[in-house]
């Protein structure tokens, strides 16, 4: 379906949960967050019922997120279900990595298409800071056995440091050299704890790039749902991708509304407007129901965020759309 700005929404991304294994630095504190009672997170019965229904509108593509959606158990199980919805092109996974060796087999077998495997650093011990006592060789491990399959989309997302070393973002790069996953630099969304740190933008890393690895080119196939922007650098096997939310905003373009783990239908990551399904899903709301109140808010979508221009301290630019103030393993990433 479209909103009221003419853009087609077919993507949306589901948050099995709020809870993760790490502390990721602009994420979580370090101590963690009160979680959601599981009571108040969506059943796989009711995800499927809101993918279904949002089939019937045009959504065409589902992308689990979490917290960390691996540390929900029985998720391939929910893959499997959300692959029989008749009009369900992709579904797809977002995950830290380091539950997906154990479990990369279920999904691909439940029939998972893709999956994005978050790394910020290759050096074990930044690592461990960055996402206060994660393993980068679990996250490793997973890795490869995702790049086993060769019909599974791989794709590594790096969120660039502001003062992290620049050969750490060559080493990342390396990995789509070497044809292992296309490798995307995604900058530092302001939201949350990521408010308190300042992330490089997509120009910084790509002009460190081309002066390592040569000038590149910009594919211009189709890569993914999303925003991306990839470049292909000589000699390299995949791709180099560019998500830069902030510096080139992009929502002219934003094809996408979000379902938190706790039910509420999101349709902005800056905003908390949407709506509460869960009360819908719980109350005894018939199918039609379900549906008029999605195709009612997806059709009020707004027309942008407002991060980092100077509307964004300025609360009576806002309108309708109050700023959210949930962080992102809340929201879902």
């Amino acid at each position: 379906m479209k909103d009221q700005f003419g853009r087609t929404i077919d993507y949306m991304r589901v948050s099995v949960t709020d809870r993760c294994n790490l502390r990721c630095i602009y994420c979580m504190p370090p101590g963690g967050v009160a979680f959601v009672p599981h009571e108040e997170i969506l059943t796989f019965d009711e995800i499927a019922r809101v993918c279904r229904v949002g089939a019937e509108l045009g959504i065409a593509k589902i992308k689990l997120t979490g917290g960390e959606p691996l540390v929900r158990k029985g998720l391939p199980q929910l893959v499997g279900m959300l692959k029989e919805i008749p009009g369900i092109e992709q579904v797809t996974l977002t995950t830290n990595g380091t539950l997906l060796r154990g479990q990369i087999n279920e999904l691909v077998s439940n029939g998972l298409d893709s999956v994005n495997i978050s790394i910020d650093t290759l050096d074990a011990e930044q690592y461990r800071e960055v996402t206060r006592g994660g393993n980068v060789r679990d996250v490793l491990a997973g890795l490869d056995a995702a790049a086993a399959f060769p019909n599974l989309g791989v794709k590594v997302n790096c969120v660039p440091l502001q003062g992290a070393g620049n050969g750490e973002y060559i080493r990342l790069a390396l990995l789509a050299k070497e044809g292992k996953a296309d490798v995307r630099f995604i900058e530092m969304m302001p939201i949350g704890m990521g408010k308190d740190f300042a992330g490089k933008s997509g120009e910084e890393i790509c002009s460190l790039l081309e002066d390592e690895f040569g000038t590149p080119y910009r594919h211009e196939g189709v890569l993914g749902n999303g925003p991306a922007v990839y470049m292909q650098f000589p000699g390299f096997k995949k791709r180099i991708g560019f998500i830069s939310a902030v510096s080139h905003q992009f929502c002219d373009r934003c094809n996408r509304v979000r379902l938190t783990s706790e039910g509420y239908l999101k349709l902005c990551l800056q905003y908390e407007s949407g709506t509460d399904l869960k009360a819908l899903l719980r109350g005894g709301a018939i199918d039609k129901e379900l549906r008029d109140a999605m195709e009612r808010m997806i059709t009020v979508k707004p027309a942008c965020h407002q991060f980092g221009t100077a509307k964004e301290e300025s609360p009576a630019d806002w309108g309708n759309n109050h700023l959210e103030t949930k962080g992102m393993s809340g929201i879902g990433g």
